[in-house]
Formats: structure tokens, sequence, C-alpha cells
């Protein structure tokens, strides 16, 4: 399996410097804290989880699901956050138990293990049904078991998990009706959020960038209405050559939201513009290929004071999107999981 490369901006070795970043912080048990003793939490997870197979650690990765099957509670979720191993915020967010079946779809197209699928099987199972069965009747998901609020940016997730989902269960021969029904309800609220009909389904979080791009990123919002959305507070959160705003009214930009952004932008065919993010948000590398997580833009300062393995993760993500030279990489591209889900039903 190759490791992708962005010309001009990153080798295939910077990547599998970055990728061995990650390895290094991940724990004996499959774990992967932010950073070595730091706090875990399962979206983080899954996502470090998806770089260490595109930089050819599919051992590694396989290790991060097995853990997560492992501690997956009766009712499908995970805590919040995990401290060296110990649960130290049980809150069950139904975004953090959707994203594993986006990893385990990833790793199964890094791979083609349908073994490995089958395992997995009954974590994804249970974590998909408990997310749905946090769904309102608009459509939209409860960001947390118990908390009748919904998130536009955990909603927007969990709309490529379901889909992911449904690839799955199709492939092994469980297939999953609601999950379908459940995306597609889901879908159908997050545009009418995207395009102000019906703003009051989530709580608002509009100065956050990731509500902006997410309902693009998540696969929900597509074609001109995408492209209209980010192109109407582009201006608000981008700072050119230096990446994208976290949030609107501060001045600090974060590399994981600016790759994150760069996706979106590959979904919808803007790769010039997804490969000058990318580059643009080189100067948190640093020389062992691991990325800081933001950079104050008044004072030059990197805050907070962490390299993190999820920012590393969104630049070897970014960088396999922009490669595409492999079926993983257009996992965040809403066609390509359509035409998995239709080659896996017509079998």
């Amino acid at each position: 399996m190759s490791v992708p490369d962005l010309p001009g901006v990153l080798s295939a070795d910077d990547i599998r410097a970055t990728v061995a970043s990650i390895a290094a912080g991940q724990e004996d048990s499959g774990a992967i804290p932010w950073y070595a003793d730091g706090q875990l939490d399962p979206w983080d997870h899954v996502e470090a989880a998806m770089a260490l197979d595109v930089g050819g650690e599919p051992g590694r990765a396989e290790a991060a699901y097995d853990w997560l099957r492992r501690t997956q509670r009766a009712d499908g979720s995970w805590a919040s956050r995990y401290e060296n191993g110990v649960v130290a915020d049980p809150t069950a967010e139904t975004n953090h138990a959707a994203y594993l079946a986006v990893g385990c779809w990833h790793h199964f197209l890094c791979t083609g293990d349908e073994d490995f699928l089958v395992r997995m099987w009954p974590a994804i199972r249970g974590a998909l049904d408990f997310v749905t069965g946090c769904q309102a009747p608009g459509g939209e998901i409860w960001w947390a078991a118990g908390d009748e609020v919904a998130l536009l940016t955990g909603s927007s997730s969990i709309h490529q998990a379901l889909r992911c989902g449904v690839a799955i269960a199709d492939r092994v021969g469980e297939p999953q009706p609601d999950w379908d029904l459940a995306a597609d309800l889901l879908a159908n609220a997050i545009r009418k959020q995207a395009i102000g009909k019906h703003p009051a389904a989530f709580a608002d979080k509009d100065r956050f960038s990731m509500d902006w791009y997410y309902p693009v990123l998540g696969g929900a919002l597509r074609g001109e209405a995408a492209k209209q959305r980010l192109r109407d507070r582009w201006d608000e959160f981008v700072v050119p050559g230096r990446g994208a705003r976290c949030v609107s009214d501060r001045p600090w930009v974060t590399g994981a939201e600016t790759c994150e952004l760069a996706l979106a932008l590959d979904a919808l065919g803007d790769r010039d513009a997804a490969t000058e993010l990318v580059a643009a948000m080189q100067h948190l590398r640093e020389e062992d290929g691991s990325y800081w997580t933001g950079l104050v833009l008044t004072d030059g300062v990197r805050w907070p004071v962490e390299r993190t393995t999820w920012t590393a993760a969104a630049v070897v993500l970014a960088v396999d999107a922009l490669h595409a030279a492999h079926p993983r990489s257009g996992i965040f591209r809403t066609p390509g999981i359509a035409e998995e889900v239709a080659a896996n039903r017509s079998r």
C-alpha cells in the first residue's frame, strides 16, 4: 500500500514521519490519546486510527479499533473522555459512538479485510443503534444520551457515519434499512438548517468554523448550495497563508479545522483551494512530523501548547484525499460511499 504525498507541500516521507508521530503516542492497549499521557476521546481516536492505515500501519489501526470493541458500553456508547485508561467523563456523545463506522469502513477500504468487518460488526451495530435511538422527530440527532439538544457539527459527522454503516451492514449481509431512513431524515434536517429554513433544530454554534463546513464535509450538503455556503463566510474564517480560524471572532487558526475544510473543498471538486489550505497550515509542523494544534495570530504563539495526534491525522487524511490514488481516499466524498453501497447491494 503506497503512502500518499502532496507535491510541493508534503512528500511521502513527510507523511510517514507524521504517521510515526501518531504511532508513538499509541498505548499498548491500542488507545490513541491526544498526546502522550493525555486525554482520549473516541472520535479523535478513530481519526488517528484512520491516519495509521493511510501511513501503512494497519496492525496499529486494527489495535485501535479493537480497543473500542473491548471498551464499548452495554448501550452501544463510550465515555466522552478517558485519561490513562480510566473514564474521566461518562457522557455518552452520539457523534463519538457513530464514528466507529467511518473508521471501520475506511479500514476495510484500506485492507479488504472482511473478517475485520465481521469481528467489529456487533460493536458497529450497537453504536449506530444507540445513535439512531437519539434521533429527534425532525431528523436531527441529540448530541448526547439524555440531553435533547442537537449540534450541527456532530449531526453532520453522524450523517457520514450512517452512510458508512449502511455500507458495512450490506457487506456483512445484515442490511439495516432503518439506518438508511435515519440518514435521509438527518440529511434533510441538516440541509434545512444550512439554507436557513429550520434554524431552530440545532443549537447556535454559528461562530465555530466546524458548523460552517461540516454539513459539506459530512456529505449532507452538496452541489451549488454547498459551494455557496462556503463562499458566504470564507473571509470570516480563512486567513490567507495561515489556515482556517476555529472561531470567527478570535485570531486563532487551527490545523485540524484547516485540513477538514480542505477535505470539504475536495469533496466539492475544488482541489486547488484544498491544496492551498493544506500548504498554508504547515507552519504548525514540527521537525519530527508532528503538528501543533493552533497558532494565535496576534502574537505568533502556538496554543494550546500541545502537539495532537488528531491534528496530525487530519493532515494525513487531507493529503490522502487530494492524492486520490486509493479507494479509501474517497470516504469523505458522498458519491464514493454511495457507489460502494450500490456495489454491495448488487451482490
